[in-house]
Formats: structure tokens, C-alpha cells, sequence
């Protein structure tokens, strides 16, 4: 609603927002060709080692939940959030940042193990936000629930500075805002009338511009991502991280959403600019996801069967010692082991700590 008290129809005004002309639907055509071509090759690699899937799902899942909670102004590293999900057995967390870290892991895991049985529906939501919220303290009042005080979307920077990006839907509209985007959602994926890639960016661009909670949106919004994407059969999402994505592009991610946002409730509201964004950092995720499976690939070739399965017991088994891997390995020498240990870190899939007798190795964080 404006301020003269318009209220917008979210199905009509999106049919609005998503006409291009004929220079944008061009370029669309262009990506979303590239994006499908690349979903299908992708299927065709189900062949790939299940553990080699299962470290790259890790990585990206550590990757994710560091940049997602980064974009919002967080400052840990992808180790420290690595060290952080690997202790969360922990009931309390201290700091804001971990609190956040926390609750992204929980709620992408979540939607990564179960995205087949998560419906998009507001009770649905309500619950994804509230797991994304539940260890921060300050949010437990609102966890779940709609916002009750205006909000706005609000660019955080690492030198603590913030901007204001655009307003967003006033308090009393929001349950019926997002209750006509869900039914836009839903009937556009039911009558397959539009291509699915489009649907998805329009639905997180309105939900961005909605802005249905006191806090936890933008997060929230990338998890939304995953989880459509997921759902429409585009699995490679899982084995690289989006969020990274939008993290290295993080200024015109704000940018297209302001070229769109600042005709909010206007009749020439247009978001080109936002749907060929969010197609590029799409096909800059599948770029990044080709350039590691070709470098699995050229290792698969050039490690030996000894090699990986020392490779496979420490992913299982980290952080490992040489005398765990012996112990576990007993048909090779120890110091045919430590050879292949030094090879692993050389190449980049180990991770070596400590010394003499409190080293340690570790799955390289990056492949």
C-alpha cells in the first residue's frame, strides 16, 4: 500500500513486473538455456562417488551459511563457522555471530534433507524462520510471526556502517501480501505458464520487498532460494554455495533490488535488472560447480586406490592421526602412508596441523 492507501493485487502486479521487452527476454533466453543445458549434464554425473558429493555438500553448506550471515553484516570467517558447526551440541552460544551461524546451518539442513516434504506455505515459513531464530536470544519474542513494527531492508558493511535500502510493506498488509504471492507462486508452478527459474526470482524478489519479519528476511530469503530450487530438480545448488555468490557480488545485489524497489506500488514497477542478476549469479554457480568436478576428475585419474581410500577413512574420520590411519589401513606400511599423506596435502586435499606427535590431518576445506 502507498501512501495514499493503494493496495497492490501481487498477482496482477507481478505479470507487470516480469514483461520484458524483446533485448531482456533475449538475454533471459540466453541464461536460462545455459542454466537447463547445465541441469541436465549435471544428471548425468550421478556416477560421481557418493563421498566425493557428500564433501562438496559440506564445503557449500559451510560456505553458505558464512556468507548468508556475512551479507548481513556477521564477521566470522568460513573456519570459524566451520569450527562452530562442528560443536553444535552447544545449547548456548555467545556472540550474536554464532548465534546467527547457528541457526542458517540448522534450517539449510534441514531444507537440504528434506526439501521433498517442505511445503511453500506460510505455516511452513513460519517454521523455517523460527529455526533460523531459535538460539538468538533477542529474537525468541517474534520468532515465527510476522513483524508488527515498520521494517526496512538495510545494508550492513564490515566497517559496522549501514544504509538504508528501500521501505518495505507496512505491518497490516503483510499477512495478505504474502498470502497473494504464495497463491501467485503456486498457480504460476501449477500452470507451468512461465519458466520455473522466473517464477523463483520473482518470488524472492516480492518476499524481499515484503519483508515479513522483524529480522531475519534477507537470510531467510536465500534459504527460501535453496529450497525452491531444490524442489524444481535443480539438486547442483546443493554442491556450491549461492550464498557465496551473492556475498561476491554483494553491492549489486542491493543495487538491482533498489532499480526495482523504488517504483514499489507504481504501475511501472520493472525488476529486468534483478531477474537477469539473479540468472547470472546462477550461472556463475554452475561455472564454479564444473571447475570442481573437472578437478575431481583430473584427481580421480591421478590418485590410486590406496590414495583415496586414505582420502576416504580421514573425510570419515577427521581430524586423524598417521597412527589412526595405519591402525585402520593395516594392509600398507606406515611410511608408504606418510608418503601419500604428504602427496594429499601437497595437492590440496588434506589439511595438515599441528607437529611430530600432534599432527593431524584434516579434508581441506576447499577442493
Amino acid at each position: 500500500m502507498d501512501k495514499y492507501g493503494y493496495v497492490m493485487d501481487i498477482s496482477k502486479n507481478m505479470q507487470t513486473k516480469l514483461s520484458f521487452d524483446s533485448h531482456v527476454y533475449q538475454q533471459l533466453s540466453q541464461q536460462l538455456s545455459i542454466l537447463d543445458t547445465f541441469k541436465g549434464i549435471w544428471k548425468t554425473r550421478e556416477n560421481l562417488q557418493s563421498q566425493y558429493l557428500k564433501e562438496l555438500r559440506k564445503i557449500a553448506t559451510i560456505e553458505s551459511t558464512g556468507s548468508s550471515t556475512r551479507i548481513e553484516g556477521a564477521m566470522l570467517t568460513d573456519q570459524e563457522v566451520e569450527k562452530i558447526l562442528s560443536s553444535l551440541r552447544i545449547t548456548r552460544f555467545e556472540s550474536r555471530d554464532q548465534q546467527e551461524v547457528a541457526g542458517y546451518y540448522d534450517a539449510l539442513a534441514l531444507i537440504l534433507d528434506n526439501h521433498a516434504d517442505i511445503e511453500l506455505t506460510e505455516r511452513y515459513i513460519h517454521q523455517l524462520h523460527g529455526i533460523l531464530l531459535k538460539h538468538s536470544e533477542k529474537d525468541q519474542s517474534h520468532r515465527g510471526k510476522y513483524k508488527t513494527t515498520t521494517n526496512k531492508v538495510v545494508a550492513n558493511y564490515p566497517d559496522g556502517t549501514q544504509r538504508v535500502i528501500f521501505d518495505t510493506t507496512p505491518p497490516h498488509l503483510t499477512p495478505l501480501e504474502m498470502q497473494q504471492l504464495l497463491e501467485w507462486l503456486h498457480e504460476r508452478l501449477d500452470k507451468r505458464d512461465m519458466h520455473p527459474l522466473i517464477i523463483t526470482a520473482g518470488f524472492v524478489y516480492e518476499f524481499l520487498s515484503i519483508h515479513p519479519y522483524k529480522d531475519g528476511n534477507g537470510r531467510l530469503s536465500r534459504l527460501l532460494t535453496t529450497l525452491l530450487l531444490m524442489k524444481l530438480d535443480y539438486q547442483f545448488v546443493q554442491y556450491v554455495s549461492f550464498e557465496n555468490v551473492i556475498e561476491s557480488r554483494k553491492d549489486e545485489y542491493y543495487r538491482v533490488l533498489v532499480a526495482g524497489q523504488k517504483d514499489r506500488y507504481k504501475d511501472n514497477e520493472r525488476i529486468d535488472a534483478w531477474v537477469l542478476f539473479f540468472m547470472q549469479c546462477l550461472i556463475t554457480l554452475t561455472e564454479r560447480l564444473e571447475a570442481k568436478y573437472e578437478t575431481y576428475s583430473k584427481l580421480k585419474t591421478a590418485l590410486n586406490k590406496r590414495q583415496q581410500e586414505v582420502l576416504d577413512y580421514i573425510g570419515a574420520n577427521e581430524p586423524a592421526q598417521v597412527g589412526d590411519i595405519e591402525k585402520a589401513l593395516k594392509q600398507y606400511s606406515r611410511n608408504t602412508l606418510k608418503k601419500d599423506l604428504a602427496f594429499l596435502v601437497k595437492e590440496g586435499l588434506l589439511l595438515k596441523t599441528g607437529d611430530r606427535k600432534g599432527t593431524r590431518y584434516h579434508k581441506a576445506v576447499k577442493p
